[in-house]
């Protein structure tokens, strides 16, 4: 036999008090004379050796009533048979659900104030000797470590809803990295258990850890969220018409009627409607407005809906350039075409460069790259194009017709692009357009019956043996490639069958021309994530910065300011934020005094459907002896430390034996050896 806490063994001493009790009240028989007994109304006859009889039978019992109270202190139980009979401590971890959807009210207040009463119950079955684990959705490094009863009480009362969430594989692999140690080990997870927590079908658990589950009751409250937002403007200019599409789901079971939403552009109002949602049902608005200036944007989608509020509103950031920097490298017999195309609207800064005078440091400055017939494009370009490429650039290729094939051929294969069979110098006409492309998708109002295409006297013929990261925008008969846009990293090469000289075609010339170059260069592929999420996202991502030795970057707020982690990683510029963003909102980027960039973060949408596991779906996710739900509205959470992983416990055999016990004594004294009465 072994006791959970022998440290209660020493209050056996109290044994004694009895013993001395006994000791200094015992009774002595004497004579006494009387000069008449017939004064003397009544005389109680005693015998002497009952009395004492008596007297060790009560002090026996109150012996054994000290002796088994303060054994069922010390809880004694009986190890089981495969378990070694060395006492040992226990090692608690219990996790508070500290997310968003935490806020409801209940009967008792709060989910999260419940929560922590919850776990101060738990915590007063444990012995001081014991160890314990607080752990939260954030999942942050001081929790990491255990705790005696005082230090975890303290950090308990510091618990503050977070925007982090977590699946309960998470939860469970986190508690089963800190109880590795010999004692017992216990984990509790106190939540209100909302479906989104259940990532996978059947837990993967310890076997050597007993789990236990607390589910909070929260009643299912109507909701409706600001989902997502997007813009169909895929580049930003001043005074453009911009259009910005809004998703909005309803998660009750009722239709919601006329939820007024609200667009609001550097806290000036750009759009208001009114949208109705069918119960569980997700709907999309498009919103549109104009009038922009150059720069940074701050953007706030809004309805209004309760009692639900933390996804009512979401937040994002844009930038509206004032130009947008095109680069040009032009061969020998390159024309003047592109140059003439850009520079007839202002919002396009073009540079041009030379075949043999190319600044390849510059490259990420541009939005789009026009290779324009060049006549010996090297491998150390090609190279520079890739890395381009891969951080999300656009090239245009020209080809010049007139060039060694073997060149190009070699050029070509260095960014994975088809190979060049020969020149056909049969003239050819475009036959398809997808206009469905997002390249024509909004040039055309209305689609002509018979389309005017291009017309070719000279072109590539190209062997093509993987199309899977091709997209035809126009072809020749045949399927034969004339101009296709091709995958590469997080940018897209444009490759033409043709150059711009007269003597190659008239697609230079042609009015298609124009709206395809433009949307092209419109659709580089550089824009920013218009937001990010709260405890998920933590690494932004930037345009390719250049910082000088002393110089840092600052992520800064209202009252917040942190110097992040920058890498520079294909081509980007990466800003790592770790876990110390808690609340949403926007943030700057600055370097020196300049803003060089704005981020929007907000709550995640996982908490918004306000819908439960159920005891049962629980129990079915569980699948698990050593696992057990509890509903804190039903169920008395019976949690005596030990019980589950010692054998056969004694502790309430020790309880009634000592009752048994002051009974008896009780017993004794009222009606063993009574004094009989005589006159």
């Amino acid at each position: 036999m072994n006791f959970l806490y022998p440290g209660f063994l020493f209050a056996l001493l109290s044994v004694a008090i009895p013993v001395i009790i006994h000791l200094f009240n015992f009774r002595k028989f004497k004579k006494v004379y009387f000069s008449n007994v017939q004064l003397l109304k009544e005389v109680e006859q005693q015998n002497s050796s009952k009395e004492k009889l008596k007297n060790l039978l009560i002090l026996l019992s109150r012996i054994l009533a000290i002796i088994f109270l303060v054994l069922a202190f010390a809880q004694p139980y009986i190890p089981l048979n495969n378990q070694k009979t060395t006492a040992v401590n226990n090692s608690v971890s219990i996790y508070i659900d500290n997310s968003y959807s935490m806020e409801a009210i209940n009967k008792d207040g709060s989910l999260l104030d419940e929560a922590k009463r919850r776990a101060k119950e738990l915590i007063k079955g444990f012995g001081i000797n014991d160890r314990f684990q607080l752990l939260t959705n954030d999942f942050e490094g001081k929790h990491q470590r255990l705790l005696n009863k005082e230090e975890f009480l303290k950090a308990l009362d510091d618990v503050k809803i977070s925007a982090s969430n977590r699946n309960l594989q998470q939860i469970l692999n986190r508690q089963g990295n800190i109880l590795t140690s010999a004692a017992n080990k216990y984990s509790f997870l106190i939540s209100d258990f909302q479906k989104n927590i259940a990532s996978v079908k059947k837990l993967e658990t310890k076997t050597d850890i007993q789990y236990s589950f607390l589910k909070l009751n929260a009643t299912a409250l109507p909701n409706v969220g600001v989902d997502s937002v997007w813009t169909l403007s895929p580049n930003h200019q001043p005074g453009a018409n911009e259009k910005l599409v809004v998703q909005i789901k309803n998660y009750s079971e009722e239709e919601a009627v006329n939820i007024p939403l609200k667009l609001a552009i550097n806290n000036q109002q750009k759009g208001l409607s009114s949208v109705t949602i069918p119960a569980g049902k997700t709907i999309k608005d498009t919103l549109s407005f104009s009038g922009l200036k150059s720069g940074w944007k701050k953007g706030v989608i809004s309805i209004k809906d309760f009692p639900v509020t933390f996804d009512d509103s979401l937040s994002f950031s844009f930038k509206v350039d004032e130009s947008l920097p095109v680069l040009s490298i032009n061969g020998p017999n390159a024309g003047s075409y592109i140059k003439a195309l850009f520079g007839a609207d202002k919002y396009y800064k073009l540079t041009e460069n030379s075949e043999s005078n190319i600044n390849y440091n510059s490259l990420s400055n541009f939005g789009l790259i026009v290779l324009n017939g060049l006549s010996n494009p090297s491998s150390g370009l090609a190279q520079q194009l890739k890395t381009y490429l891969t951080s999300g650039g656009s090239v245009v290729i020209f080809p010049d017709l007139d060039s060694d094939i073997k060149v190009y051929n070699s050029f070509l294969g260095a960014l994975s692009l088809p190979q060049i069979q020969n020149l056909n110098n049969t003239a050819s006409k475009v036959d398809q357009i997808d206009l469905q492309h997002p390249i024509f998708k909004t040039v055309f109002e209305e689609i002509p019956k018979n389309l005017d295409l291009p017309t070719v006297n000279r072109y590539y013929d190209f062997a093509e043996n993987n199309a899977s990261n091709k997209e035809n925008i126009m072809s020749l008969p045949g399927g034969k490639l004339f101009f296709s846009k091709y995958g590469i990293g997080s940018g897209q090469v444009y490759l033409s069958a043709t150059g711009l000289n007269a003597n190659d075609g008239n697609f230079a010339r042609h009015p298609v021309f124009v709206p395809l170059m433009y949307r092209l260069t419109l659709n580089n592929g550089l824009d920013d994530a218009l937001y990010y999420n709260l405890g998920n996202d933590r690494a932004l991502a930037s345009k390719q910065l250049t910082l000088g030795k002393n110089q840092t970057l600052k992520l800064t707020a209202k009252n917040f300011e942190i110097i992040p982690e920058v890498r520079q990683a294909g081509g980007k510029t990466l800003i790592y934020t770790a876990d110390q963003i808690k609340l949403p909102g926007f943030y700057n980027l600055n370097l020196a005094d300049s803003v060089i960039g704005v981020y929007s973060f907000n709550i995640g949408r996982t908490e918004s459907d306000m819908h439960y596991l159920s005891k049962t779906e629980l129990d079915n996710l569980a699948e698990k002896s050593n696992l057990k739900i509890y509903d804190t509205d039903k169920d008395a959470v019976k949690l005596i430390a030990g019980s589950n992983k010692i054998g056969q416990t004694l502790w309430k055999l020790c309880l009634i034996l000592s009752l048994i016990f002051i009974a008896a004594e009780i017993l004794l004294i009222r009606f063993f050896n009574n004094p009989k009465k005589t006159i």
